[in-house]
């Protein structure tokens, strides 16, 4: 079962009249030093995004495979992108992000963490001038896209993941979707504030804010990866969307430890939120087999 403020806020979804305006990010382009650390700390081992960051290990390890080429798109300082590299060190991979605040972090995360199969690039996700066609085979995205400043570069990135991923290659994409509701919107944002620094929430709201609405994920699903991957949505509540393709990868016993034990490790307020993740997708039809 989901949570009964999750339940709540699900409920306010499906019967408000209200329609909350798309609101662009007023910095889209996260160089500010303050902003970039505050996002790195939520990702620390023990920070209010690691339960996010365990889910979404998962459902990549699906796609990808030993010996893969595969390109996050924007990987920030990298928190993200360590775990799944960590658990995955037979697999190459590049990082890429716009801000050069950011690849500097993830710079110095990579090397923290001794990770020799991670190498960091910049450019824009819109763009992606430095990957040639059909070149990788994956990509992922993990709650980045809403930074994109118009539908127009929406549309364009995932032109881009079409023209370079190879045929038959993984993909999971996955970020916020808007909300009816400014008052959900405000709960998501603020869930957590007491845990976190208030430029981390703040950054939040405005995530939030900026969310493409399900009807974009769903469009550009068919438009551009509708014979590579699947649209989902959380249960009734499409606060996450995904796009995830079939499974590429047999079943790890050593990866499913793994995710197991840095499970049991959290503290129960991020069991609850795993827990909800699971539920909610897993209504929506997503699962991963690192997941029970």
């Amino acid at each position: 079962m989901a949570s009964i403020a999750i339940l709540k806020t699900l409920i306010r979804e499906l019967i408000t009249t209200e329609r909350s305006p798309r609101i662009p990010e007023p910095d889209l382009i996260m160089d500010d030093p303050s902003k970039v650390e505050a996002f790195r700390k939520a990702g620390d081992i023990n920070g209010v995004m690691a339960p996010v960051y365990i889910y979404h290990c998962a459902q990549v390890c699906d796609i990808i495979k030993s010996g893969d080429h595969v390109i996050d798109l924007g990987c920030g300082p990298a928190n993200q992108l360590g775990l799944i590299a960590k658990y995955n060190p037979d697999t190459h991979f590049t990082g890429i992000d716009l801000s050069t605040e950011m690849l500097g972090k993830a710079d110095a995360f990579i090397k923290s963490e001794q990770l020799s199969n991670v190498q960091l690039q910049q450019d824009d996700i819109s763009k992606l001038s430095t990957i040639e066609d059909q070149s990788v085979d994956a990509v992922f995205s993990t709650v980045v896209l809403h930074h994109l400043p118009d539908e127009e570069h929406f549309f364009k990135t995932f032109q881009q993941i079409k023209r370079v991923l190879k045929p038959g290659g993984g993909l999971y994409i996955v970020d916020f979707a808007h909300l009816k509701s400014e008052k959900s919107i405000n709960y998501f944002a603020y869930q957590y504030a007491d845990r976190q620094p208030d430029l981390f929430t703040l950054d939040y709201l405005y995530s939030l804010r900026a969310a493409f609405s399900v009807g974009n994920f769903q469009d550009v699903t068919k438009q551009y990866l509708d014979d590579k991957a699947k649209f989902h949505s959380m249960f009734m509540l499409p606060f996450m969307v995904a796009i995830k393709s079939p499974n590429r990868r047999e079943a790890d016993q050593k990866i499913f430890d793994q995710l197991s034990q840095a499970r049991i490790a959290m503290p129960d307020y991020h069991k609850t939120d795993i827990k909800d993740l699971i539920h909610l997708f897993g209504k929506g039809g997503m699962k991963s087999q690192f997941l029970h």
